[in-house]
Protein backbone atom coordinates (compact mmCIF):
# COMPACT_ATOMS: atom_id res chain seq x y z
CA UNK A 1 0.00 0.00 0.00
CA UNK A 2 2.84 2.43 0.91
CA UNK A 3 4.53 1.29 -2.48
CA UNK A 4 1.19 2.48 -4.14
CA UNK A 5 1.33 5.84 -2.62
CA UNK A 6 4.92 6.45 -3.15
CA UNK A 7 4.92 5.85 -6.91
CA UNK A 8 1.69 7.70 -6.95
CA UNK A 9 3.68 10.75 -5.71
CA UNK A 10 6.73 10.02 -8.07
CA UNK A 11 4.75 9.81 -11.11
CA UNK A 12 2.42 13.07 -10.27
CA UNK A 13 5.60 14.77 -9.44
CA UNK A 14 6.91 13.70 -13.03
CA UNK A 15 4.02 14.70 -14.49
CA UNK A 16 4.61 18.27 -12.75
CA UNK A 17 8.49 18.63 -13.58
CA UNK A 18 7.91 17.60 -17.01
CA UNK A 19 5.75 20.88 -17.45
CA UNK A 20 8.30 22.60 -15.47
CA UNK A 21 10.78 21.65 -18.02
CA UNK A 22 8.74 22.63 -21.16
CA UNK A 23 8.58 25.96 -19.59
CA UNK A 24 12.55 26.04 -19.30
CA UNK A 25 12.47 24.66 -22.60
CA UNK A 26 10.63 27.77 -23.69
CA UNK A 27 12.57 30.52 -21.44
CA UNK A 28 15.95 29.87 -22.84
CA UNK A 29 15.26 30.56 -26.16
CA UNK A 30 16.16 33.28 -28.05
CA UNK A 31 13.23 35.27 -29.07
CA UNK A 32 11.76 35.00 -25.23
CA UNK A 33 14.11 38.42 -24.26
CA UNK A 34 12.91 39.90 -27.32
CA UNK A 35 9.03 38.96 -26.27
CA UNK A 36 9.72 40.28 -22.47
CA UNK A 37 11.05 43.84 -24.45
CA UNK A 38 7.75 43.61 -25.90
CA UNK A 39 5.69 42.95 -22.92
CA UNK A 40 7.64 45.66 -21.02
CA UNK A 41 7.13 48.20 -23.60
CA UNK A 42 3.53 47.28 -24.05
CA UNK A 43 3.22 47.70 -20.21
CA UNK A 44 4.44 50.94 -20.06
CA UNK A 45 2.91 52.36 -22.90
CA UNK A 46 -0.71 50.96 -21.10
CA UNK A 47 0.18 52.84 -17.87
CA UNK A 48 0.62 56.07 -19.35
CA UNK A 49 -2.50 55.63 -21.91
CA UNK A 50 -4.49 54.94 -18.57
CA UNK A 51 -3.34 58.20 -17.02
CA UNK A 52 -3.70 60.53 -20.14
CA UNK A 53 -7.52 58.99 -19.85
CA UNK A 54 -8.26 59.00 -16.40
CA UNK A 55 -8.92 62.85 -15.86
CA UNK A 56 -11.09 63.09 -18.35
CA UNK A 57 -13.19 60.09 -17.48
CA UNK A 58 -13.76 61.43 -13.79
CA UNK A 59 -14.61 64.65 -15.07
CA UNK A 60 -17.01 63.46 -16.90
CA UNK A 61 -18.29 60.49 -14.22
CA UNK A 62 -19.05 64.14 -12.07
CA UNK A 63 -22.33 65.29 -11.42
CA UNK A 64 -24.36 62.66 -13.65
CA UNK A 65 -27.91 61.59 -12.90
CA UNK A 66 -30.49 58.60 -13.48
CA UNK A 67 -29.08 56.05 -16.24
CA UNK A 68 -25.57 58.02 -16.65
CA UNK A 69 -24.89 57.72 -13.26
CA UNK A 70 -25.17 54.27 -13.26
CA UNK A 71 -22.89 54.17 -16.18
CA UNK A 72 -20.77 56.66 -14.23
CA UNK A 73 -19.65 53.82 -11.61
CA UNK A 74 -18.91 51.44 -13.92
CA UNK A 75 -17.01 53.47 -15.78
CA UNK A 76 -14.82 54.48 -12.56
CA UNK A 77 -14.56 50.55 -11.77
CA UNK A 78 -13.17 50.55 -14.74
CA UNK A 79 -11.33 53.33 -14.78
CA UNK A 80 -9.28 51.57 -11.66
CA UNK A 81 -8.13 48.64 -13.47
CA UNK A 82 -7.71 51.17 -17.03
CA UNK A 83 -3.86 49.92 -17.73
CA UNK A 84 -5.02 45.73 -17.91
CA UNK A 85 -7.98 47.52 -20.10
CA UNK A 86 -5.89 48.76 -22.63
CA UNK A 87 -2.96 46.25 -22.13
CA UNK A 88 -5.53 43.23 -23.53
CA UNK A 89 -6.63 44.29 -26.74
CA UNK A 90 -2.71 45.92 -27.38
CA UNK A 91 -1.12 42.25 -26.42
CA UNK A 92 -3.51 40.39 -28.59
CA UNK A 93 -3.10 42.62 -31.80
CA UNK A 94 0.49 42.17 -31.57
CA UNK A 95 0.85 38.63 -31.20
CA UNK A 96 -1.63 38.21 -34.28
CA UNK A 97 0.79 39.88 -36.18
CA UNK A 98 3.82 38.44 -34.73
CA UNK A 99 2.03 35.11 -35.90
CA UNK A 100 1.36 36.39 -39.17
CA UNK A 101 5.08 37.47 -39.44
CA UNK A 102 6.90 34.61 -37.97
CA UNK A 103 6.56 31.60 -36.11
CA UNK A 104 3.97 30.81 -33.06
CA UNK A 105 6.69 30.09 -30.87
CA UNK A 106 8.21 33.33 -30.85
CA UNK A 107 5.29 35.05 -29.43
CA UNK A 108 3.95 32.26 -26.43
CA UNK A 109 4.89 34.58 -23.73
CA UNK A 110 2.64 37.46 -25.17
CA UNK A 111 0.24 35.36 -25.73
CA UNK A 112 -0.04 34.12 -22.16
CA UNK A 113 0.77 37.79 -20.61
CA UNK A 114 -2.64 38.53 -22.57
CA UNK A 115 -4.19 36.11 -21.06
CA UNK A 116 -3.22 36.13 -17.95
CA UNK A 117 -3.92 40.25 -17.75
CA UNK A 118 -7.66 39.25 -19.38
CA UNK A 119 -8.12 37.29 -16.37
CA UNK A 120 -7.18 39.52 -13.60
CA UNK A 121 -8.84 42.11 -15.42
CA UNK A 122 -12.31 40.13 -14.92
CA UNK A 123 -11.52 39.03 -11.71
CA UNK A 124 -10.76 42.37 -10.16
CA UNK A 125 -13.83 43.60 -12.34
CA UNK A 126 -16.02 40.88 -10.40
CA UNK A 127 -14.47 41.25 -6.66
CA UNK A 128 -15.32 45.01 -6.66
CA UNK A 129 -18.82 44.10 -6.02
CA UNK A 130 -18.12 42.37 -3.01
CA UNK A 131 -18.09 44.84 -0.35
CA UNK A 132 -16.24 42.78 2.44
CA UNK A 133 -12.30 42.95 2.56
CA UNK A 134 -11.46 39.73 3.70
CA UNK A 135 -13.86 37.80 1.22
CA UNK A 136 -12.63 39.74 -1.71
CA UNK A 137 -9.54 39.64 -0.95
CA UNK A 138 -10.14 35.14 -0.98
CA UNK A 139 -11.50 35.22 -4.07
CA UNK A 140 -9.29 37.20 -5.96
CA UNK A 141 -6.39 35.72 -5.09
CA UNK A 142 -8.06 32.51 -5.65
CA UNK A 143 -9.56 33.15 -8.54
CA UNK A 144 -5.74 34.52 -9.84
CA UNK A 145 -3.74 31.65 -8.50
CA UNK A 146 -5.99 28.95 -10.08
CA UNK A 147 -5.99 31.32 -13.32
CA UNK A 148 -2.62 31.10 -13.37
CA UNK A 149 -2.03 27.53 -13.26
CA UNK A 150 -4.77 27.08 -15.66
CA UNK A 151 -3.08 29.40 -17.98
CA UNK A 152 0.50 27.73 -17.64
CA UNK A 153 -0.98 24.02 -17.83
CA UNK A 154 0.33 23.43 -14.51
CA UNK A 155 -3.32 23.15 -13.30
CA UNK A 156 -4.01 19.61 -13.63
CA UNK A 157 -0.17 18.65 -12.19
CA UNK A 158 -0.20 20.23 -9.33
CA UNK A 159 -3.82 19.34 -8.24
CA UNK A 160 -2.62 15.64 -9.04
CA UNK A 161 1.03 16.17 -6.68
CA UNK A 162 -1.53 17.78 -3.93
CA UNK A 163 -3.94 15.14 -4.36
CA UNK A 164 -1.40 12.06 -4.15
CA UNK A 165 0.10 13.70 -0.97
CA UNK A 166 -2.36 11.92 1.84
CA UNK A 167 -2.50 10.52 4.33
CA UNK A 168 -5.13 8.03 5.62
CA UNK A 169 -7.41 8.20 8.94
CA UNK A 170 -9.69 5.19 9.20
CA UNK A 171 -11.63 5.22 5.15
CA UNK A 172 -10.67 8.73 4.92
CA UNK A 173 -8.00 9.75 2.81
CA UNK A 174 -6.95 13.38 3.96
CA UNK A 175 -4.80 15.04 1.32
CA UNK A 176 -3.33 18.30 1.02
CA UNK A 177 -5.87 19.44 -1.75
CA UNK A 178 -8.39 18.31 0.47
CA UNK A 179 -7.28 20.25 3.61
CA UNK A 180 -6.32 23.29 1.13
CA UNK A 181 -9.97 23.12 -0.33
CA UNK A 182 -11.25 22.61 3.01
CA UNK A 183 -9.93 25.90 4.24
CA UNK A 184 -10.92 27.84 1.09
CA UNK A 185 -14.45 26.36 1.57
CA UNK A 186 -14.63 26.99 5.36
CA UNK A 187 -13.36 30.24 5.00
CA UNK A 188 -15.24 31.44 2.52
CA UNK A 189 -18.74 29.86 3.87
CA UNK A 190 -18.02 31.86 7.14
CA UNK A 191 -17.53 35.15 5.57
CA UNK A 192 -20.58 34.22 3.62
CA UNK A 193 -22.69 33.03 6.86
CA UNK A 194 -21.15 36.75 8.53
CA UNK A 195 -22.84 38.95 5.67
CA UNK A 196 -25.97 36.97 6.31
CA UNK A 197 -25.79 37.12 9.96
CA UNK A 198 -25.26 40.91 9.56
CA UNK A 199 -28.09 41.37 6.95
CA UNK A 200 -30.17 39.81 8.71
CA UNK A 201 -29.50 41.08 12.39
CA UNK A 202 -30.03 44.40 10.61
CA UNK A 203 -33.32 43.32 9.51
CA UNK A 204 -34.48 42.21 12.94
CA UNK A 205 -33.66 45.21 14.20
CA UNK A 206 -36.14 47.32 12.26
CA UNK A 207 -38.95 45.60 13.74
CA UNK A 208 -40.84 48.09 15.85
CA UNK A 209 -43.31 44.83 17.27
CA UNK A 210 -40.61 43.26 18.64
CA UNK A 211 -38.71 43.65 22.31
CA UNK A 212 -34.72 43.92 22.17
CA UNK A 213 -34.63 40.78 24.02
CA UNK A 214 -35.92 38.61 21.56
CA UNK A 215 -34.20 40.83 18.91
CA UNK A 216 -31.08 39.74 19.90
CA UNK A 217 -31.96 35.90 20.77
CA UNK A 218 -33.01 35.40 17.59
CA UNK A 219 -29.82 37.41 16.06
CA UNK A 220 -27.36 34.84 18.08
CA UNK A 221 -30.05 31.77 16.92
CA UNK A 222 -29.43 32.94 13.49
CA UNK A 223 -25.93 33.52 13.68
CA UNK A 224 -24.99 30.44 15.67
CA UNK A 225 -27.59 28.11 13.03
CA UNK A 226 -25.37 29.84 9.92
CA UNK A 227 -22.09 29.02 11.59
CA UNK A 228 -22.61 24.87 12.07
CA UNK A 229 -24.56 25.21 8.78
CA UNK A 230 -20.84 26.22 7.24
CA UNK A 231 -18.98 23.98 9.03
CA UNK A 232 -20.92 20.77 8.13
CA UNK A 233 -20.89 22.01 4.66
CA UNK A 234 -17.32 22.60 4.28
CA UNK A 235 -16.60 18.95 5.90
CA UNK A 236 -19.58 17.75 2.84
CA UNK A 237 -17.82 19.63 -0.07
CA UNK A 238 -14.24 17.82 0.73
CA UNK A 239 -16.28 14.49 1.62
CA UNK A 240 -15.59 14.13 4.75
CA UNK A 241 -17.33 11.03 6.95
CA UNK A 242 -19.88 12.92 9.80
CA UNK A 243 -20.66 9.76 11.45
CA UNK A 244 -16.50 10.21 12.60
CA UNK A 245 -17.84 13.36 14.35
CA UNK A 246 -19.46 11.08 17.01
CA UNK A 247 -16.15 10.59 18.49
CA UNK A 248 -15.24 14.47 18.30
CA UNK A 249 -18.42 15.04 20.11
CA UNK A 250 -17.74 12.70 22.92
CA UNK A 251 -14.53 14.66 23.16
CA UNK A 252 -15.64 17.93 23.20
CA UNK A 253 -18.61 16.53 25.89
CA UNK A 254 -15.82 15.26 28.10
CA UNK A 255 -13.77 18.78 27.48
CA UNK A 256 -17.03 20.93 28.64
CA UNK A 257 -17.22 18.76 31.66
CA UNK A 258 -14.02 19.34 33.13
CA UNK A 259 -12.58 22.81 31.47
CA UNK A 260 -15.76 24.45 30.12
CA UNK A 261 -17.58 24.98 33.07
CA UNK A 262 -18.17 28.70 33.34
CA UNK A 263 -17.97 29.17 29.88
CA UNK A 264 -21.34 27.04 29.45
CA UNK A 265 -22.70 28.39 32.10
CA UNK A 266 -22.47 32.40 30.58
CA UNK A 267 -23.58 30.67 27.69
CA UNK A 268 -27.05 29.58 29.36
CA UNK A 269 -27.55 32.33 31.45
CA UNK A 270 -27.29 34.32 28.39
CA UNK A 271 -30.50 32.43 26.93
CA UNK A 272 -32.12 32.86 30.40
CA UNK A 273 -31.74 36.41 30.56
CA UNK A 274 -32.80 36.40 26.99
CA UNK A 275 -35.78 34.49 27.83
CA UNK A 276 -36.89 36.04 30.80
CA UNK A 277 -36.17 39.42 29.38
CA UNK A 278 -34.40 40.34 32.60
CA UNK A 279 -32.22 42.93 31.11
CA UNK A 280 -31.98 43.88 27.72
CA UNK A 281 -30.17 46.39 25.66
CA UNK A 282 -30.43 50.93 26.93
CA UNK A 283 -31.42 48.93 30.50
CA UNK A 284 -29.92 51.03 33.43
CA UNK A 285 -28.18 48.82 35.76
CA UNK A 286 -26.29 48.54 39.02
CA UNK A 287 -24.44 45.66 39.73
CA UNK A 288 -21.97 45.50 42.64
CA UNK A 289 -19.64 48.92 42.17
CA UNK A 290 -20.77 49.41 38.36
CA UNK A 291 -23.91 51.98 37.59
CA UNK A 292 -24.52 52.03 33.39
CA UNK A 293 -26.38 50.97 30.42
CA UNK A 294 -25.75 47.89 28.54
CA UNK A 295 -25.24 48.66 25.20
CA UNK A 296 -24.88 44.87 23.73
CA UNK A 297 -25.67 40.96 25.11
CA UNK A 298 -23.67 38.36 23.83
CA UNK A 299 -22.98 35.52 24.19
CA UNK A 300 -21.02 35.53 27.09
CA UNK A 301 -20.59 38.09 28.47
CA UNK A 302 -22.93 41.56 28.22
CA UNK A 303 -21.36 45.06 27.95
CA UNK A 304 -22.15 47.78 29.89
CA UNK A 305 -21.07 51.57 29.24
CA UNK A 306 -20.55 53.99 32.61
CA UNK A 307 -20.96 57.63 32.47
CA UNK A 308 -16.87 57.73 32.27
CA UNK A 309 -16.87 55.83 29.07
CA UNK A 310 -15.66 52.63 30.50
CA UNK A 311 -16.96 49.80 29.17
CA UNK A 312 -17.14 46.76 31.10
CA UNK A 313 -18.13 43.20 29.90
CA UNK A 314 -19.75 41.45 32.74
CA UNK A 315 -20.12 37.69 32.12
CA UNK A 316 -23.66 36.77 31.89
CA UNK A 317 -23.65 34.18 34.82
CA UNK A 318 -23.35 37.17 37.47
CA UNK A 319 -26.68 38.52 36.15
CA UNK A 320 -28.08 35.26 37.21
CA UNK A 321 -26.22 34.93 40.74
CA UNK A 322 -26.21 38.26 41.81
CA UNK A 323 -28.12 40.82 42.61
CA UNK A 324 -29.11 43.21 40.02
CA UNK A 325 -30.83 46.61 40.20
CA UNK A 326 -32.24 47.08 36.91
CA UNK A 327 -33.78 51.00 36.60
CA UNK A 328 -35.80 50.56 33.74
CA UNK A 329 -36.87 47.21 33.81
CA UNK A 330 -40.85 47.11 34.17
CA UNK A 331 -40.73 51.40 33.57
CA UNK A 332 -38.35 53.97 32.27
CA UNK A 333 -39.82 56.46 35.09
CA UNK A 334 -37.15 56.42 38.22
CA UNK A 335 -37.30 58.62 41.46
CA UNK A 336 -34.73 60.87 42.79
CA UNK A 337 -34.26 62.29 46.10
CA UNK A 338 -32.08 65.07 47.55
CA UNK A 339 -32.15 66.89 51.25
CA UNK A 340 -31.50 69.55 52.13
CA UNK A 341 -32.33 71.96 55.58
CA UNK A 342 -33.64 75.67 56.11
CA UNK A 343 -33.51 77.60 59.50
CA UNK A 344 -35.93 78.05 61.65
CA UNK A 345 -37.50 81.16 60.92
CA UNK A 346 -38.77 80.19 57.64
CA UNK A 347 -42.04 79.39 57.14
CA UNK A 348 -41.57 75.31 56.74
CA UNK A 349 -45.35 75.49 54.46
CA UNK A 350 -43.92 78.16 52.08
CA UNK A 351 -40.69 76.03 51.65
CA UNK A 352 -42.66 72.94 50.46
CA UNK A 353 -44.13 74.78 47.71
CA UNK A 354 -41.14 76.45 46.34
CA UNK A 355 -38.91 73.62 47.07
CA UNK A 356 -41.74 71.18 44.94
CA UNK A 357 -41.78 73.87 42.17
CA UNK A 358 -37.95 74.24 41.94
CA UNK A 359 -37.29 71.16 40.06
CA UNK A 360 -39.63 71.85 36.98
CA UNK A 361 -37.38 74.21 35.38
CA UNK A 362 -35.24 71.66 35.14
CA UNK A 363 -35.25 69.81 31.43
CA UNK A 364 -35.28 66.21 32.47
CA UNK A 365 -37.57 66.54 35.33
CA UNK A 366 -41.21 65.00 34.37
CA UNK A 367 -44.52 66.85 36.04
CA UNK A 368 -46.36 64.19 35.76
CA UNK A 369 -45.82 62.77 39.03
CA UNK A 370 -44.89 66.03 40.27
CA UNK A 371 -42.35 66.99 42.31
CA UNK A 372 -42.68 67.34 45.75
CA UNK A 373 -41.10 68.19 49.53
CA UNK A 374 -41.65 66.79 53.13
CA UNK A 375 -39.94 67.83 56.53
CA UNK A 376 -38.13 64.67 57.59
CA UNK A 377 -36.83 65.84 60.85
CA UNK A 378 -36.26 69.30 63.11
CA UNK A 379 -32.67 68.87 63.53
CA UNK A 380 -30.22 71.12 65.64
CA UNK A 381 -30.21 74.13 63.57
CA UNK A 382 -32.37 73.50 60.95
CA UNK A 383 -35.22 72.48 59.54
CA UNK A 384 -34.78 68.87 57.38
CA UNK A 385 -36.51 68.24 53.97
CA UNK A 386 -36.70 65.79 51.47
CA UNK A 387 -36.99 66.91 47.67
CA UNK A 388 -38.40 63.66 45.30
CA UNK A 389 -38.50 64.30 41.67
CA UNK A 390 -39.01 61.98 38.73
CA UNK A 391 -36.57 61.50 35.57
CA UNK A 392 -37.78 58.82 32.40
CA UNK A 393 -34.53 58.63 30.86
CA UNK A 394 -31.94 57.43 33.44
CA UNK A 395 -29.28 56.32 30.64
CA UNK A 396 -28.38 59.87 30.36
CA UNK A 397 -26.89 59.82 34.36
CA UNK A 398 -27.77 60.42 38.02
CA UNK A 399 -25.40 62.77 39.04
CA UNK A 400 -25.66 65.30 36.82
CA UNK A 401 -29.30 65.32 36.97
CA UNK A 402 -29.09 65.75 40.98
CA UNK A 403 -26.70 68.80 40.68
CA UNK A 404 -29.18 70.41 38.09
CA UNK A 405 -32.03 70.09 40.56
CA UNK A 406 -29.53 71.28 43.51
CA UNK A 407 -28.71 74.17 41.54
CA UNK A 408 -32.65 75.16 40.78
CA UNK A 409 -33.21 74.63 44.83
CA UNK A 410 -30.28 77.20 45.56
CA UNK A 411 -32.10 79.84 43.09
CA UNK A 412 -35.25 79.89 44.58
CA UNK A 413 -34.72 79.62 47.68
CA UNK A 414 -32.15 82.95 47.73
CA UNK A 415 -34.61 84.24 45.14
CA UNK A 416 -37.01 84.12 48.50
CA UNK A 417 -34.59 84.99 51.28
CA UNK A 418 -34.54 81.45 52.66
CA UNK A 419 -31.77 80.25 54.33
CA UNK A 420 -29.90 77.52 54.70
CA UNK A 421 -27.94 77.17 57.93
CA UNK A 422 -24.27 76.14 58.73
CA UNK A 423 -23.16 74.68 61.55
CA UNK A 424 -21.59 77.76 63.91
CA UNK A 425 -18.79 77.93 66.36
CA UNK A 426 -18.37 80.13 69.33
CA UNK A 427 -14.85 80.26 70.60
CA UNK A 428 -14.22 81.18 74.55
CA UNK A 429 -10.55 81.72 75.86
CA UNK A 430 -9.74 81.04 79.22
CA UNK A 431 -7.39 81.89 81.77
CA UNK A 432 -5.69 83.81 84.80
CA UNK A 433 -8.34 86.36 85.68
CA UNK A 434 -5.19 88.47 87.42
CA UNK A 435 -3.70 87.85 84.09
CA UNK A 436 -6.27 88.92 81.88
CA UNK A 437 -7.97 92.02 83.77
CA UNK A 438 -5.35 93.68 86.15
CA UNK A 439 -3.01 96.36 84.99
CA UNK A 440 0.44 95.32 84.26
CA UNK A 441 2.52 96.26 86.75
CA UNK A 442 5.37 99.06 86.20
CA UNK A 443 8.85 98.33 87.14
CA UNK A 444 10.45 99.95 90.43
CA UNK A 445 13.52 101.19 90.59
CA UNK A 446 15.71 102.10 93.19
CA UNK A 447 18.02 105.02 93.77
Amino acid sequence: MENEETAEVVMSAQELWVELSKLGTRLMQPWTVYQLIIITGITIFSILLARAIMPKCAKWCEGQNGIYEYIARMILDVQRRLSLAFYIPIALSMVTIMELLTWPSRSFFIGVSAKLAFYWFVISLITSFIKNKSLQSLVAWFGWIVATLQITNFLEPTTNLLDSLAIEIGDTKLSVLMVLIAAISLISLFIAASLISKAGTRKLHKVEDMSPSIKVLLSKTLQISLYITAFILSLKIVGFDLGSLAVLSGAIGLGIGFGLQKIVSNLISGIIILLDKSIKPGDVISLNDTFGWITQLGARYASVTTRDGREHLIPNEDFITNQVINWSHSSDFVRLDIFFGVDYDCDPHQVKKLAAAAPLTVDRVVSNPPPVAHIVNFGDSSIDFILRFWIRDPNKGLTNIRGNTYLALWDTLKENNISIPYPRREITMLGNEDTLGAAPKQPTTKS
